[in-house]
């Protein structure tokens, strides 16, 4: 299943997020700078030390942009000024709200790569969410070689070539989404689960040898971000029901 059954609406008065709900939210990077500015405004002062170090300035303007967002929505869902939302993150970098304390129900993931970025939230449940543009010029199979499970690299060579590229990318993001849902980072090994990546297919979590709970804890789901994005949401459970949102400043 992918989010085509689910487009990307424009919110045309204020949403809400329900219990057993997921928000899924993309935002193009490719904005103004007076917005880039105004993004960064509030940021704080160490999330502007930090897009300070990014050696190319289209790296650091994304960033402030993917960050600024980010802001913004959790202002927006938890209706206060985003200037004061704090973050704390656990060992493996995953950020959790820490303050205001009536705002650590809302748990929330983010992810960008081109000029896209997709965050998720949800209350009382883990989630992750990635996007990767499939850019040419990588040596996928060599990629997929060292880092999926061999029952991933078999479906892979299996597929006609001209499926593959893609193939490669849904099983990147799925499997990236999933180990962030988990808030474990590589801790868990790529080729420890197996997830389906035959484009037109459903998205699945197929197996987990490192948790054998896995598949029936987690559910996964295609995001299609835009033409030539890849994208893939995790959420803890099966109750949950999906909306997608398009932020447009």
């Amino acid at each position: 299943m992918s989010n085509s059954e689910y487009p990307w609406k424009n919110p045309s008065e204020k949403i809400i997020l329900s219990e057993n709900e997921v928000h899924a939210w993309k935002a193009s990077l490719k904005v103004p700078l007076s917005t880039i500015h105004s993004l960064q405004s509030i940021l704080s002062e160490e999330e502007v030390k930090r897009a300070r170090q990014f050696y190319f300035e289209k790296d650091r303007l994304h960033w402030i942009g993917a960050r600024g967002i980010l802001r913004m929505l959790l202002g927006y869902y938890l209706d206060i000024d985003p200037r004061v939302v704090s973050f704390v993150t656990n060992d493996y970098g995953k950020l959790f709200i820490a303050h205001p304390s009536d705002g650590i129900r809302l748990r929330f993931n983010l992810t960008h790569s081109g000029d896209i970025a997709l965050y998720a939230f949800t209350y009382d449940r883990h989630v992750g969410v990635d996007v990767e543009y499939m850019r040419a010029g990588i040596d996928f199979e060599k990629l997929a070689q060292n880092h999926f499970s061999p029952y991933e690299c078999a479906v892979l060579r299996a597929l006609p070539p001209a499926l593959r590229e893609e193939a490669f990318f849904l099983c990147w993001t799925r499997k990236e989404a999933y180990i962030k849902a988990r808030g474990s980072g590589l801790s868990i090994p790529l080729d420890q689960f197996d997830v389906s990546l035959t484009p037109g297919e459903p998205a699945e979590l197929l197996d987990s040898r490192e948790d054998p709970h896995g598949t029936a804890n987690w559910s996964l789901h295609a995001l299609t971000p835009g033409e030539r994005y890849a994208g893939a949401l995790v959420v803890e459970g099966t109750d949950w029901h999906l909306s997608c949102w398009q932020w447009s400043g």
